[in-house]
């Protein structure tokens, strides 16, 4: 499991962004993510995060979220993507 770190905005973002697209093109069946170190953080944790979902589906994978703070959920609903990040991590 992948654990994402406490910070993660745009600053962050673009590393993150290749360490999961690589996690998802490596050799397991779904790219599970830990999400409970997360504490600050902007809309790029959602770029982020759809962005590994894209890689895994394109190599026929899921990607789970697990313990997402109620603030990223939040921000998720607000932009209305909720349903593609937390629909069968919760």
């Amino acid at each position: 499991m992948f654990s994402l770190p406490a910070n993660l905005t745009h600053t962050q973002a673009a590393q993150l962004q290749q360490e999961l697209a690589a996690l998802a093109c490596s050799g397991e069946s779904s790219v599970c993510i830990d999400a409970s170190a997360l504490t600050q953080f902007d809309s790029s944790a959602l770029a982020v995060l759809l962005d590994c979902r894209r890689h895994a589906q394109a190599k026929g994978k899921s990607m789970v979220l697990h313990n997402a703070p109620e603030r990223l959920q939040t921000l998720a609903a607000i932009y209305g993507v909720e349903g593609l990040l937390f629909s069968t991590s919760q």
